[in-house]
């Protein structure tokens, strides 16, 4: 198999020297404005560094694009008129989900399959062993390849563009959870309650994450409008303790929005009798 690597930053280095270590060559690299640590990588393994895309990708089975996201649609677009049908083209980039499905597209269009390869998480501390996302038409050869290198990857069954959405999701999540969890702390150290807060979180992790989830959506609007009472209460202790709450505020705004729209239903008939 010819495996190139086009984007020689971090990213790129990482998984061309994984690959080397495990006995896997890389064919080509690509970078248009090479560090010297690229140059250095090239070097060593006895591969060409390239300046952009060419005829030289013609021999390419997979391509691994590891770019800045700004850079990956026209990357790709650039790359397919010269690969041959059936070339896997491996998106590792941060590109948007709307740059990551226009890409797709034009790789349907021109007989490559295309991948959607979301990095869960940064890869200086297990490098190519960094949880990896994908989707897309060439993703189980992808997985097939990377196992060599003791990446764990999850293959969704759905289209690409979904593995870069589904790490957006995450980080909505885990950062609102973050900030949300660093105000509060705050707030516990001022009152000289942390020991008691976490003793009383206890119970957070007692059911199933997924079921406590589902458990806030599904309650969420039964109990919206006596929550933004909880929540304005909290906001004011936030204040009182001279700590200025920025995530609260948030909060309560979407439980505000939710009592309000519940306000604006029409009152349920009366059933018939």
């Amino acid at each position: 198999m010819r495996i190139v690597v086009v984007g020689c930053g971090e990213v790129g280095r990482c998984y061309v020297t994984a690959l080397a270590e495990a006995g896997i060559s890389v064919s080509d690299l690509c970078d248009a404005h090479p560090s010297q640590a690229a140059r250095d990588l090239a070097s060593r393994i006895g591969a060409p560094l390239h300046d952009a895309p060419g005829a030289w990708l013609a021999g390419a089975d997979l391509v691994l694009s590891a770019v800045t996201g700004g850079q990956a649609l026209a990357v790709a677009r650039a790359s397919f008129p010269f690969l041959r049908p059936g070339t896997v083209f491996a998106d590792m980039t941060t590109a948007s989900p709307d740059d990551i499905r226009a890409a797709a597209v034009a790789a349907q269009a021109a007989g490559v399959r295309f991948v959607d390869v979301a990095i869960m998480g940064g890869i200086s501390l297990k490098r190519a062993e960094t949880g990896l996302i994908c989707a897309g038409d060439g993703a189980a050869d992808l997985r097939d390849l990377l196992a060599a290198v003791k990446a764990p990857v999850t293959v969704l069954t759905g289209e690409a563009g979904d593995a870069v959405t589904l790490k957006l999701l995450r980080s909505i999540f885990m950062k609102g959870l973050e900030a949300l969890t660093v105000e509060t702390f705050v707030l516990a150290r001022r009152l000289k309650l942390v020991d008691a807060l976490h003793d009383n979180l206890k119970d957070f992790d007692a059911a199933p994450l997924r079921a406590f989830l589902e458990m806030l959506v599904r309650t969420h609007v039964l109990h919206a409008e006596r929550r933004l009472h909880e929540v304005e209460e909290a906001e004011d202790q936030l204040l009182l303790a001279g700590v200025a709450p920025c995530v609260t505020p948030g909060v309560r705004a979407l439980f505000a929005r939710t009592a309000d729209a519940l306000h604006e239903l029409p009152p349920a008939a009366e059933p018939a009798g």
